[in-house]
């Protein structure tokens, strides 16, 4: 790959780090020029986060060098690379919801009059920082009032109070609607014409051509290719990451559904209503529509955790009556939570301990706890599931986000169910691991189980599902069969329009 060498604002080469039994990087180059975006493309454990967190002083490298603004550097923390005017936006944002946007924006450093913190002069550069941005806030709004997608530009803005030149976004759209992906993309290219270097680490393949200039790839902590972000083949770019060709992605095989598993008759709760929805053994039926459609309510009411205000769920063709997640288990459901790391792991215990964590009652009749089941279920589904460990006693925060979905999904199957509901199950993991859960949920379906998808990933639903349901505003808008399944027809229901016409 070929750079404009006037243009270069940072250039690693031989980047070396090890850790105590790991060799996290591994001669490892990367080059970034200003006023471009550079995209940081492999799966979990490829070693991004480790190389962003070297540029950031955050780590040390142990070889290599590293070269910025024309001089070779060696930060010896994050404070040093900020003053050089380096900044990181990590997955999780890290502002004080009980302070302003210009509280949070000189957090750690407040401008001063004298003695005195000069609430007047943060609130005037705050603005300023915002304007530069495009943005139409009120410094004064504390940030608990706003969207995930609001602090998401404020961290944008404090970033660039320190002068921002080289800007490090970490899955920064991993939590924002379509909408406010577009406001970051603008954004985005403010500051590429303000000549502001970026670099991107994304897990979805479709942004690289809408936001990258170029595409390094990593595998295993080692450098592979730096490519053209705009010619660059998809399938390219997937071999690459894996070192391997994915064929079929999505790796469906069609079934003849069997017999009705789970259906909802006007089911209405919070933010849904008058939900008529079915789904048989044998079939992946997907659940579509924009956020805050109502798809994640329902799936919780249907599983018990919250209330229902009227209608029936009814699973294995009985009438669940007073429905809690205890009794869902127990008639056979399973949830995978949109939100694995705090509704659907213990993150600090271990695998074994996670995957029998919703059959206590199956494995310990007695309520005493034995290692020897316990084990036993562990080792049981890391074979099954194929979970990249070397011993189910492994915490489950030590795991890529790939493989803690599949603790999850090991969980839920320990328990005995047949139907799952799975929430956005393939969110913050690599296409690799992609590749694996859909894989999983073909052979469950091919096994007789049912399974409801949500997914707000249009290639997803398309790929996956051989029925969707539409959610508008909290109701069902539509519906379509394997045949019909197609992204305009699913935007047409999902904005509220009806089968066959333009309406919105």
């Amino acid at each position: 790959m070929k750079y404009n060498e006037d243009r270069v604002i940072l250039r690693m080469s031989g980047i070396t780090k090890r850790f105590p039994g790991t060799l996290a990087l591994d001669n490892v180059q990367l080059v970034c020029e200003k006023g471009s975006v550079h995209v940081l493309l492999g799966e979990n454990g490829a070693g991004k986060s480790t190389l962003v967190k070297i540029i950031s002083g955050l780590y040390s490298k142990d070889e290599g060098t590293e070269w910025y603004d024309g001089k070779e550097v060696n930060f010896a923390n994050v404070g040093e690379s900020m003053d050089a005017g380096i900044g990181m936006i990590h997955q999780e944002l890290s502002l004080l919801p009980e302070r302003s946007i210009a509280q949070n924006i000189f957090a750690g450093r407040e401008l001063k009059n004298g003695i005195m913190v000069d609430n007047k002069a943060m609130v005037k550069k705050s603005k300023e920082l915002l304007d530069r941005l495009g943005l139409d806030y009120n410094p004064n709004t504390l940030i608990k009032e706003l969207s995930i997608a609001q602090q998401q530009m404020v961290e944008v803005a404090k970033a660039l109070s320190h002068d921002v030149k080289l800007l490090i976004m970490d899955e920064p759209t991993s939590s924002l609607t379509s909408k406010e992906i577009a406001k970051l993309f603008e954004i985005i290219d403010r500051l590429k014409q303000q000549d502001v270097a970026i670099i991107y680490i994304s897990h979805r393949m479709e942004e690289i051509k809408q936001v990258g200039d170029y595409v390094t790839v990593m595998r295993d902590g080692q450098y592979i290719d730096t490519l053209d972000a705009k010619t660059a083949g998809m399938d390219e770019l997937i071999a690459l990451m894996v070192g391997r060709k994915i064929g079929n992605l999505y790796n469906r095989t069609y079934h003849e559904p069997g017999e009705i598993i789970f259906e909802t008759k006007d089911l209405t709760g919070l933010r849904f209503r008058n939900v008529n929805i079915h789904v048989r053994a044998g079939e992946v039926v997907g659940l579509s529509g924009l956020v805050g459609a109502g798809r994640t309510e329902l799936a919780k009411a249907a599983f018990g955790f919250d209330p229902v205000e009227k209608g029936t769920v009814s699973l294995f063709g009985k009438t669940m009556r007073h429905l809690s997640p205890s009794k869902c288990i127990k008639a056979g459901m399973g949830y995978l939570s949109e939100d694995r790391k705090t509704e659907g792991l213990l993150l600090p215990m271990s695998i074994e301990e996670n995957i029998v964590e919703a059959s206590l009652g199956k494995f310990f009749p007695n309520g005493f706890l034995s290692r020897g089941p316990e084990k036993e279920q562990g080792k049981k589904y890391v074979e099954e599931l194929n979970i990249a460990t070397p011993d189910s006693s492994k915490a489950v925060g030590e795991l890529s986000g790939g493989n803690q979905q599949k603790v999850v999904i090991g969980k839920w199957l320990a328990t005995g169910c047949k139907f799952l509901i799975m929430d956005e199950p393939t969110r913050g993991i690599d296409v690799g691991a992609k590749s694996e859960i859909y894989k999983l949920m073909d052979d469950l379906v091919a096994q007789g189980y049912g399974i409801l998808m949500i997914s707000s990933d249009m290639q997803e639903i398309i790929g996956v599902s051989d029925r969707v349901y539409v959610m508008f505003d909290g109701e069902v808008s539509g519906e379509l069969e394997r045949g019909e399944i197609e992204q305009q027809a699913i935007m047409r229901f999902a904005v509220g329009g009806k089968r066959g016409g333009n309406e919105a």
